[in-house]
């Protein structure tokens, strides 16, 4: 790199600048050389053959510097910083609505850390700005040609540090929802011309009397350049850019990554003019101020410095397309002030009145509303020769705007109206109040015409005051005066391929869903059978999309129900950026939804709770045998390996609901649904004991486990399964808690190992113990939990709780009750109900009747009915004559049992009713008067007795 020399076109810039550095530093060395080098950085980014042209993002005075140099000399090739894999995206520009946002997309990662899927990098355009204004015109003007130069998409992740995931903000949480338009995407842009030294931002906004950055923007630099020529246009922005390169801290990571931005920027444009062979002199090379001022080996087309490495890309499959953008989402990207890109379009539009400067537009392009026409200026064309314009813009003292008053007041009475209209008390004296303020403002901060940031100022201190009576404050009244919140939005032809699906498969509901408002669809599926295939794909849609796109008002979709008629609120245009990052992972809904379920159950977080989950989205929403056993298989895979039972609920309350489903909907189980209960049947007798006794696990996820062996124990044994694999289970199990106790002595009743008398017993001698009354909350919360598994055990609930309540003494019992109450709701609230309606059946209705009334566990036993004597229905006869008589029932279970011995006479010796009778019948006869006592009806007391 060659030193600048002493002399040239700065030569006595540079000289005042280093006498001024002397005198104010009283040393010439350190302040002296930033001077210097700034003024070197300027002189080298003009003496370049390749025209360097620096702008600042969204700068309406960028983009006016852009238009006149565009049509006072129109290069042929432009060079443009942005992302190289992006130029196929511009084009498409050209149907749809600014601002809108270029993306790339990637899920499938090859080379990147798994954890930061989905990769994301947006870069937003917006009219008010210079980077438009040259696609514009290389998109539109024949034999241009636009090359992008920046690293490609895959290169920002390659550059960025390991130890993090390099994601964007996250604006989803900011109570704008149009904040959230950009996701958490990687935001690229043209010149992000900013302080990176805090203490410098800090001084120039004191001392500039502003709040932030881009009102000292729009104040010292957005207005003087506006009506600037090329060259002071050209020289300041590099300065400017200088500036902030060397007043930065210490080398960092961000550092590096720039300047190797500038190296890969430098080598594909000198390869690119290699391969054409084009004339520097017709080209432009268009980038930020801070990379204008760039010092690495590759600057410029003279160097003798190698090119750049670059290396190759990553596998990840990337995909491109373009999102919606709004101002708001632009501010919340790159941390801009709110109102910053409304106010630089609002300034746009003014000074394309005042400069009669005509601006580049697509062809085709939707505007969004209809612009004036302004008369074609031709500006003159830059001289060859530059001149020093930069000691002149220095020296000068800035030039004040005169006070518009019209357009003051005309801000003054809008926001008034405006404020009436969101439930503010203001009236003519606020307007006039406002305007006062903001001519006071604009003094205090020396300049004489108001900014809308005055004006802003002075709304919200006239007006808002303490109170904000609406949704909006008067700072988002004043953004929305002075431009509002423009959002973008993408032409159908520019979609991707799902979302165009999507959009005509959904057009039988008669709607225009490219609209951002909420829009109510009516589908008769009863009278219209043809609306079917819309609501399966609003079902589809709701499971993909956020949950505010679409959202079903009436009817459901579950197993084995559909809705005959449903009514949807549909925002699909205001959600179009999720719509079309869906058409970046397939190019039909069923495809991504088929994706999503098998990436649900196979992923490194899968549990058997959500692979079940994942069959029951597959019946209700894709219909599809094959990916229902493929997901089912897998959930038994899944299901085997856990080693914790933190999701037994969940499993238990789904399976249930699948078994249920394909017993009533198929001839027999699926081959998954078998293995996953013989399966689950082993996992969690061999997980019994160890969660009994494991601190970690709740009294629901055993009450769960023993709701899986009990409810579904017939079909494991029928499928193979041994039940004394769950004796030896309830065997070994020794808890400690008094929650999960009481779940263990239900299991036990369930078993047969526990009498219910023997647990009377016990919960009575618990309540005898004052030691273990405070904790007998605990124990009613495990035989709460045990009414899932163990439905019979409710009227003991009932009959323990109530033998509680009238057994202890109140000084006890009030101390427990705020325990009891915290303990149900928190370990059994969806179980309470059944207790509820068990003790509803078991206690009177009325009031008086509880006077009189005796409950049922603290009733006498009833005494046993004894036949007659001399009845003649008394003995087994009776019993064998209805045997007799109705032959078929025996008939039957003879059959069952592999009996075809003929029927013997009554009179044959031995027989049944013969003779003396049946030795059987009367060695045993309380069998005979047991059945003979279940087949007797009402008033026929003679078949009871006998």
């Amino acid at each position: 790199m060659t030193a600048p020399a002493p002399t040239g076109l700065f030569g006595a810039l540079r000289e005042q600048l280093t006498d001024a550095a002397a005198a104010f530093a009283g040393s010439p060395d350190a302040f002296a050389g930033i001077l210097a080098g700034m003024v070197d950085d300027v002189d080298r980014a003009l003496g370049e053959r390749l025209e360097i042209f620096p702008v600042c993002h969204h700068s309406p005075a960028s983009a006016l510097a852009m238009a006149r140099r565009l049509r006072a000399r129109p290069p042929r090739v432009i060079y443009l910083e942005l992302c190289e894999d992006l130029r196929p995206l511009l084009d498409e520009l050209r149907n749809c609505r600014l601002p809108v946002a270029v993306q790339a997309f990637a899920t499938e990662l090859d080379g990147f850390p798994a954890e930061w899927s989905p990769l994301s990098v947006i870069a937003p355009v917006t009219e008010a700005s210079a980077e438009y204004q040259a696609i514009a015109y290389a998109l539109d003007t024949p034999g241009v040609e636009l090359v992008l130069v920046d690293r490609s998409t895959d290169h920002v992740y390659q550059w960025a540090p390991r130890d993090d995931q390099p994601a964007g903000p996250h604006p989803a949480s900011s109570a704008d929802e149009d904040a959230a338009l950009h996701g958490d995407a990687v935001g690229v842009e043209i010149g992000d011309l900013r302080p990176r030294f805090a203490e410098l931002e800090s001084y120039l906004l004191h001392h500039g009397k502003v709040r932030h950055w881009s009102e000292w923007w729009e104040q010292y630099v957005e207005r003087p350049l506006a009506d600037a020529d090329h060259d002071t246009y050209r020289q300041v922005m590099v300065l400017i850019g200088s500036l902030f390169r060397r007043l930065r801290p210490s080398r960092s990571a961000r550092d590096d990554r720039d300047e190797d931005r500038e190296r890969h920027m430098w080598t594909r444009m000198r390869q690119h003019l290699a391969a054409t062979g084009a004339d520097p002199a017709d080209c432009l090379y268009v980038c930020g101020a801070f990379h204008a001022a760039s010092r690495v080996e590759q600057f410029g087309l003279d160097s003798t410095a190698p090119d750049f490495p670059i290396s190759p890309r990553t596998g990840t499959r990337w995909r491109y397309g373009l999102i919606p953008s709004s101002h708001s989402a632009i501010e919340a990207q790159f941390g801009l002030a709110p109102g910053t890109v409304s106010i630089a379009a609002a300034n746009w539009t003014a000074a394309l009145g005042r400069t009669r400067v005509t601006p580049f537009r697509l062809a085709g392009q939707q505007t969004g509303k209809k612009g004036r026409r302004h008369r074609a200026v031709t500006a003159p064309a830059p001289p060859d020769a530059t001149t020093d314009r930069l000691t002149g813009f220095l020296a000068a003292p800035p030039a004040l705007d005169e006070l518009d008053e019209a357009e003051l007041r005309g801000w003054c009475v809008d926001i008034v109206r405006l404020a009436r209209r969101n439930g503010y008390l203001a009236s003519t004296a606020d307007a006039i109040a406002v305007f006062e303020t903001s001519i006071l403002l604009a003094n205090l901060r020396n300049r004489a015409r108001p900014t809308p940031y005055d004006f802003a100022d002075a709304a919200v201190t006239c007006i808002e005051k303490d109170v904000v009576p609406g949704r909006r404050d008067v700072r988002r009244l004043c953004e929305i005066l002075l431009g509002g919140d423009r959002i973008g939005q993408v032409g159908y032809d520019s979609l991707p391929p799902l979302a165009r699906d999507v959009l005509d498969r959904l057009r039988p509901l008669g709607l225009d869903l490219e609209r951002r408002t909420v829009q109510r669809a009516l589908l008769d599926l009863r009278g219209d059978p043809a609306l079917e295939a819309c609501s399966d794909l609003l079902w589809m849609l709701r499971h993909l999309l956020p949950a505010d796109a679409v959202r079903p008002i009436m009817g459901e979709r579950r197993l084995g129900h559909r809705s005959t008629q449903e009514s949807w609120d549909l925002a699909l245009g205001r959600n179009q950026r999720a719509l079309i990052e869906l058409g970046y992972e397939g190019v039909t809904v069923e495809q991504v939804l088929e994706q999503r379920l098998r990436r649900a159950v196979r992923g490194p977080d899968a549990t058997a709770a959500r692979a079940l989950a994942a069959v029951e989205d597959a019946i209700r929403l894709l219909d599809s045998p094959r990916l229902v056993d493929e997901l089912g298989a897998r959930a038994v895979e899944l299901l085997a390996t856990e080693r914790t039972v933190d999701d037994a609920p969940e499993v238990l309350r789904r399976i249930r609901r699948l078994l249920a489903h394909h017993r009533t909907t198929a001839p027999a189980l699926p081959a998954w649904c078998q293995a996953f209960v013989t399966t689950g049947y082993a996992h969690y007798c061999t997980l019994l004991p160890t969660a009994f006794v494991d601190e970690t696990t709740g009294v629901r996820q055993v009450g769960a486990m023993l709701g899986f062996l009990f409810h579904l124990e017939s079909l494991a044994l029928s499928l193979g399964c041994d039940r004394s694999q769950l004796e030896l289970a309830v065997a070994q199990a020794h808890p400690e808690a008094p929650a999960k106790l009481a779940l263990l002595w239900a299991a036990r009743h369930h078993l047969g190992l526990l009498p219910l008398a023997h647990l009377r017993e016990r919960c009575a001698d618990l309540l005898a113990n004052p030691l273990v009354v405070p904790a007998f909350p605990h124990y009613l919360s495990g035989f709460v939990h045990a009414l899932d598994p163990v439905p019979g055990l409710a009227p003991f609930v009932v009959e323990t709780m109530s033998a509680a309540f009238a057994r202890l003494p109140d000084p006890v019992l009030l101390p427990w009750l705020p325990t009891l109450i915290t303990t149900l709701r928190e370990h059994g609230p969806e179980l309470v109900p059944l207790l509820v309606r068990e003790a509803e059946r078991t206690f009177p209705a009325t009031l008086p009747a509880l006077d009189g009334w005796t409950p049922p566990w603290a009733a006498p036993p009833a005494a046993p009915v004894s036949p007659p004597a001399g009845s003649p229905a008394a003995g087994p006869g009776r019993a064998h004559g209805l045997l007799v008589a109705h032959p078929a029932a025996v008939d039957a279970v003879a059959a069952l049992l592999g009996c075809d011995a003929p029927w013997r006479s009554p009179a044959q010796p031995g027989a049944p009713g013969g003779g003396g009778g049946s030795p059987l019948l009367a060695a045993h006869p309380d069998t005979a008067h047991a059945v003979a006592a279940l087949l007797a009806p009402p008033g026929r007391p003679e078949l009871s007795a006998g």
